[in-house]
């Protein structure tokens, strides 16, 4: 199932209405890209939330049962990454109507940093996206890439890191 921007709304509006106080939402991956309009779609749904409303958020989120793959990850974690502490000070606004949820998305650079860390051919084009539409520098991926931390192969997370600089870069 492709999830484009309104259907991502769609269903966060959904979750909205049960949710019973003000929380923030950070979408990451491909959901990130998709609401920063660096892509169409996604074919599923990645958020990472502070941990005070992750509970909050994964409770309204089985009421609504949305009928596609919703992963959640808290503070800052993304799959196999975690990402620097002030990665939701670095996430970018997304506007909305939402009452209850205030929508972020992951700043494009620590996108490019989790997409480096998996890197399957789906996530070099969504780095090579990111790196064109938001006009990313060699040298603020080098730099965020020091400051994340990676529960998987350190050595395949830097030889990762190499190819994609060599490969869009020179």
């Amino acid at each position: 199932m492709s999830l484009d921007n309104t259907k991502l709304l769609d269903f966060l509006g959904e979750v909205d209405k049960e949710l019973s106080r003000r929380i923030v939402v950070v979408a990451v991956g491909g959901t990130a890209m998709t609401l920063l309009k660096a892509k169409p779609s996604t074919i599923d749904v990645d958020f990472t939330i502070p941990g005070e409303f992750y509970d909050e958020f994964e409770k309204a989120k089985k009421i609504v049962n949305p009928g596609f793959r919703v992963d959640l990850f808290q503070d800052g974690a993304v799959f196999i990454t975690m990402l620097s502490e002030d990665y939701l000070k670095k996430s970018k606004p997304i506007r909305t109507k939402l009452k209850n949820i205030q929508l972020r998305a992951l700043n494009p650079v620590d996108i490019v940093i989790t997409k480096i860390a998996r890197l399957d051919e789906r996530d070099e084009q969504d780095i090579e996206s990111c790196i064109k539409k938001f006009k990313i520098k060699k040298s603020q991926i080098i730099k965020r890439a020091k400051a994340i931390g990676y529960s998987g192969n350190d050595e395949v997370f830097k030889g990762n890191l190499e190819i994609m600089l060599k490969k869009f870069f020179g």
